[in-house]
Order: structure tokens, then sequence, then C-alpha cells
């Protein structure tokens, strides 16, 4: 596929786009429906190339910028950035050769654990990538500094795995999970961030788990309502919002399995979008 190096100028009709690793882009995707429904919504799982996890950040940028390509092909007015690992590692690259979008990238939830943490003590849940990146260690570090409160952080191995395979309730799954969070229970946090956009799909789990083996009530936070909170205040600023009383399209692509998009937005919202699939050329 051929980019334009001119795309038509960005407009109030526009579609945004989304996209992340794999399917975590839906548990963003379904809060930015629900805020902004008259949007045009084009999202894309990079599934063919996940997890983003275990790959080095020029590898990270170089996908996110193929991605962005594509996506300022459909003339996206903005592009969510529906992934921690990717924003941590590739979102100046993206804001640096696209300074004409708006840019929308998520945050691992510090800063609302902080402040709803009575204790002092919040855990993170996200991927050894995000953990180790220096834009979350200086978040981290900078929160700590001006609340007093401490992260105690868990790299969960393997979980964007078995949600991507969809095994949301599955004994493995259930497994794995009870085994990254009873640290964090024990040490006695009372906030918990989900800092992978996979992480909300498994958040009845979790809640078992600490239902059952924390001594003090727990709040869980999915960051995905405050993306979609900062993307309306940006197209509102920009003057990009679409506003009209239609609802907004929904158009899905996939690097990967074509009907495992299909059923995962059946399974995780109950959504039956077109969903097709990229070749190699077109995210080249």
């Amino acid at each position: 596929m051929t980019f334009s190096e001119h795309p038509d100028p960005v407009a109030a009709e526009a579609p945004v786009g989304i996209f992340d690793s794999g399917v975590g882009a839906l548990s963003v995707l379904r809060h930015i429906r629900a805020r902004l429904p008259s949007e045009h919504l084009l999202c894309v799982a990079d599934s063919g190339h996940a997890p983003y996890g275990g790959k080095s950040d020029a590898e990270i940028v170089g996908r996110t910028l193929a991605i962005a390509a594509f996506l300022r092909t459909k003339n996206v007015k903005a592009i969510v950035v529906a992934c921690n690992t990717a924003t941590a590692a590739a979102i100046a690259a993206l804001r640096q050769h696209y300074p004409e979008l708006i840019v929308i990238g998520v945050e691992p939830g510090l800063k609302p654990a902080a402040a709803l943490s009575k204790s002092g003590k919040a855990g993170v849940l996200a991927t050894a990538s995000t953990l180790a990146s220096s834009r979350f260690i200086a978040l981290r570090d900078q929160i700590s500094v001006t609340t007093g409160v401490s992260f105690i952080t868990q790299a969960c191995v393997g979980l964007v795995e078995q949600i991507e395979k969809g095994e949301l309730s599955s004994p493995a799954t259930a497994l794995m999970l009870q085994r990254y969070l009873s640290p964090l229970l024990r040490d006695g946090i009372d906030t918990l961030a989900l800092g992978c956009t996979h992480y909300p799909f498994v958040q009845p789990l979790i809640e078992a788990i600490v239902q059952r083996e924390s001594v003090v009530p727990v709040t869980i936070i999915d960051t995905g309502e405050a993306v979609a909170r900062q993307l309306e205040r940006s197209l509102q600023q920009r003057g990009l919002q679409r506003l009209t009383l239609s609802e907004g399209t929904l158009q899905a692509y996939t690097t990967g399995s074509r009907s495992a998009l299909v059923n995962a937005f059946a399974q995780l919202l109950d959504l039956h979008p077109p969903v097709a699939e990229l070749t190699a050329e077109s995210t080249a």
C-alpha cells in the first residue's frame, strides 16, 4: 500500500483511530463510544504482533508509526494509543511525526490510585515493559514524592496472551492472577491500577480474588474512562467534535485473525462491526 504524503486536512466528520497490540483497544473503545457516541471510530488490533510487552522500544515505535500511517490514509483526526506499553515507548515519536493530529495516550492510573489510597499503598498491574519504561518510573517517583504513596508493582507475564486467547475466566488465568495479586494484597494495598488496557477484561476475576484475600476494601482503577474524557476535551478545544445526534460508525481492522477479532467484539462488547484483515504490506 502506498501512503499519501498529503492526506486531507482533519475535519469534524473525520474518524478517530484507536489501536492496541490486540483486544485491549476494545476496553478503551467502549468508554469512547459511551462518552462520544456520535464519533466515527476506526479500531486497529495489531494482534499479529502481540504482545508488545516483550518487544524492544525500537520495535514498538516501528509498529506504532506503521499503524498510524495506515490510519492517516483514512484521514483520522485523532489517534488514541490504547496501549500502555506503546504509550510509554512511542507516543513522543508519534506526536513528532503527526503534529497536525490529536494524539492521546493511556497512563497506568497512578494519579487516581494515589488520590484514592487511604493506606498509602497502591498496587499496579502492568506489563514488564511498561514498568521498566523511563516514562513510568518518572511518573511513579514524581507522584510518590508529592503524595507520599508507595506503589507496589507487579509485572503480569503471560496475562495478555491469556486474554488474547479469550481465556477470561479459565482456571489457568485465575491461577495466574492469584499468583500476581497475592503479594500486593498481603502488603496492604487499598487501590489497584490496571496498567494495561487488556486487564479490564479480567476484572471480574481480579475482584473475586481481592474479595477473597484482602482484609481491606480495594478500589480497582480502569483508566479507559479518563482517556475518553481527555479525547472529548481535545476534540472540543480543536473544534473537531462531531456535533450531531446521528450515531457514529465503527470499522475494525486486525493484523491477526479476522474471526478472532469478530469473536472478541461479540464476546467482550456485544458489538458486530465490519472487520477487515490488514496484510503485512498494509502496516509495513
